[in-house]
C-alpha cells in the first residue's frame, strides 16, 4: 500500500519546525497529504486542589494553552507554505490527554511523525514518542531532535533479528523502501537465523523489486544501539527501519536494550513499529 496519508504531531517545541519540514519533505516525495495535529490536553489538577484555585487562574491557563496552539499552528502553516503543500494539507486540534488523542489519530494515517524528546528529556518523564510506539498500533517515525536529512528515504538501515517486530517494521515501512536508492540489512549478533544472515529478507525483499544488500557483524562488547548507530555512520544511511521492544519496557529499562538506546541517542530518523 502506498504512502498516501501522514500525520504530523505540532507542539510549540524548539524540535517542531524541524519535525514538520522532515514530515513535509517525506510527503512531497510520496505525493501524500500532511495532516498537522495539535493537542489541547487540560492541566491535570487533583480534585482537591480544583476547589482552592480561582477562576482567574484557571482563565490563565486556558490562555496559555491556546497560546501555545497558535504557535504550533504558525510552525505548521509556515512549513507547509515553505513546501509547496498547502494543497494537500490540513490541519486538525483534538482535546484530551496528548498520548490517547495522538495514538487514536494515528491509526487513521499511514505513518506518524514525531519528534525525539529534546536534550533535557521530556517534562513529565514520560517519553510520548516511547509511549506512543507501543499504543499505537501503526509505524512511527521518530525525528531526531538535531534534526533531518533534507530527504528521508534514500539510504535505509534495516536494523534485522528475524523477530515479529523487526518483519512488522519492514512490512510497514515497504512504500518507502519501495522508493529508496540502496538498501542494507543489517544484522548484529545474529542467532538461529541462518548462515547468512539478513540474506532471507533481502530475498523477500527482491521478490518485490528491491535490491539489498546484507551484513551483519558480531562478537563485539559493545552496546547494540551503539553498533548500529555507528553503522549509520558508516553507511551514510538518512533512516533507520527496527522492531521496537522485542523484550518488554521493563527489561529494556532495567537492562537496557537496542530500543531505548536508539530512542535517546539517535542521530537520523527511525521508523520503528511493535
Amino acid at each position: 500500500m502506498p504512502l498516501k496519508d501522514i500525520l504530523v504531531y505540532v507542539d510549540n517545541s524548539a524540535q517542531a519546525p524541524g519535525t514538520v519540514a522532515a514530515a513535509c519533505s517525506l510527503a512531497l516525495r510520496h505525493d501524500a497529504h500532511l495532516t498537522g495535529l495539535a493537542v489541547n490536553q487540560p492541566p491535570e489538577i487533583p480534585g482537591y486542589v480544583g476547589v482552592e484555585i480561582p477562576q482567574s487562574a484557571v482563565e490563565i491557563l486556558k490562555q496559555q494553552r491556546q497560546v501555545a496552539l497558535d504557535k504550533a499552528r504558525e510552525i505548521f502553516d509556515d512549513a507547509v507554505r515553505a513546501a509547496g503543500l498547502t494543497g494537500k494539507s490540513g490541519w486538525s486540534v483534538a482535546s484530551g490527554r496528548t498520548l490517547e488523542a495522538l495514538s487514536l489519530r494515528s491509526r487513521y494515517a499511514d505513518l506518524t511523525v514525531i519528534s525525539q524528546s529534546g536534550p533535557e528529556g521530556p517534562a513529565s518523564g514520560d517519553d510520548l514518542a516511547d509511549d506512543l510506539i507501543m499504543v499505537s498500533g501503526r509505524p512511527i517515525l521518530v525525528i531526531p531532535y538535531i534534526g533531518a536529512p533534507a530527504e528521508i528515504g534514500k539510504k535505509v538501515l534495516i536494523a534485522w533479528n528475524a523477530s515479529r517486530e523487526a518483519a512488522r517494521a519492514v512490512s510497514d515501512a515497504m512504500p518507502i523502501l519501495e522508493s529508496a536508492d540502496s538498501i542494507e540489512v543489517f544484522a548484529v549478533e545474529p542467532r538461529g537465523i541462518g548462515d547468512i544472515p539478513g540474506a532471507d529478507i533481502a530475498k523477500h525483499l527482491a521478490r518485490h523489486g528491491l535490491k539489498a544488500q546484507a551484513s551483519k557483524t558480531s562478537g563485539l562488547d559493545i552496546e547494540v544501539g551503539d553498533v548500529l548507530l555507528n553503522q549509520v555512520a558508516d553507511s551514510g544511511a538518512d533512516l533507520v527501519v527496527m522492531g521496537a521492544y522485542g523484550h518488554s519496557r521493563m527489561r529494556e529499562l532495567v537492562l537496557g536494550g537496542a530500543t531505548r538506546h536508539i530512542l535517546g541517542h539517535m542521530t537520523v530518523p527511525v521508523l520503528l513499529s511493535h
